[in-house]
């Protein structure tokens, strides 16, 4: 990706690259119940759309995914990550719930709080699995 100056004393204005970085999005929403075979048969086509999905875990009124983002900024991530339901509803047949919670974290800070024990262990198994 790349950055445009501003031109007051930044470089002149010149185009400059930034390099991406990887952000750990947890993405959580919610909404009224919607039987579990629909649920995790709409969370398994996301993955199957966008396999950069590490793991979803559902209920039949909530869900929470997780994965990685390779963005510029956190920004950038953030803007992506509350997109992700939305666009997808109708392709993957997700449940009409709203976003309700959003993390995004650099990956120093990910592996950070793991070693730390303060975050979530790294995503094992990998997939669709209820709460």
């Amino acid at each position: 990706m790349t950055s445009v100056g501003t031109g007051d004393g930044d470089g002149g204005g010149y185009e400059q690259d930034q390099a991406s970085r990887l952000w750990h999005v947890t993405l959580s929403v919610s909404g009224q119940p919607a039987p579990l075979s629909e649920v995790r048969r709409g969370l398994e086509q996301l993955a199957h759309d966008h396999p950069f999905l590490l793991t979803s875990r559902y209920a039949d009124d909530h869900a929470e995914i997780r994965y990685w983002e390779e963005a510029r900024d956190l920004h950038d991530a953030a803007a992506v990550a509350l997109r992700l339901w939305g666009e997808h509803r109708s392709s993957a047949q997700l449940p009409p719930w709203e976003i309700v919670g959003l993390e995004v974290i650099d990956r120093a800070t990910y592996h950070l709080r793991v070693a730390e024990g303060y975050g979530p262990p790294p995503a094992h198994p990998v997939g669709v699995h209820p709460y």
